[in-house]
């Protein structure tokens, strides 16, 4: 198993700026993915972005320029450095990560953390 935790969550206002960590730790090996995703109230849980074990990066169009995510494979941690944030960025974030080719393999979560921004 591979556990994921959060942190960096709270409160900002439209415009600022937040970063996100989540450490894994336990059956570590075989991760190719990381990423970040979030679900608003109401809505279904969407991708925000994902860097592989090589560095290779995708984001959401609704966050891309103003989000960045980057890794530590050494520190088996992963970043989403947050910017410019809107109100309709507001969501639980949950870490993401996944083993196997293309990430195909098993998937793990983190428990989430709330961003909240106010307008």
């Amino acid at each position: 198993q591979v556990q994921l935790v959060e942190s960096g969550g709270g409160l900002v206002q439209a415009g600022g700026s937040l970063r996100l960590s989540c450490a894994a730790s336990g059956s570590i090996f075989g991760i190719t993915y990381m990423g970040w995703y979030r679900q608003a109230p109401g809505k279904q849980r969407e991708l925000v972005a994902t860097i592989t074990n090589s560095g290779l990066t995708n984001y959401a169009d609704s966050v891309r320029g103003r989000f960045t995510i980057s890794r530590d494979n050494a520190k088996n941690t992963v970043h989403l450095q947050m910017s410019s944030l809107k109100p309709e960025d507001t969501a639980v974030y949950y870490c993401n990560a996944r083993k196997g080719q293309y990430g195909l393999g098993p998937n793990y979560w983190g428990q989430g953390t709330q961003v909240t921004v106010s307008s």
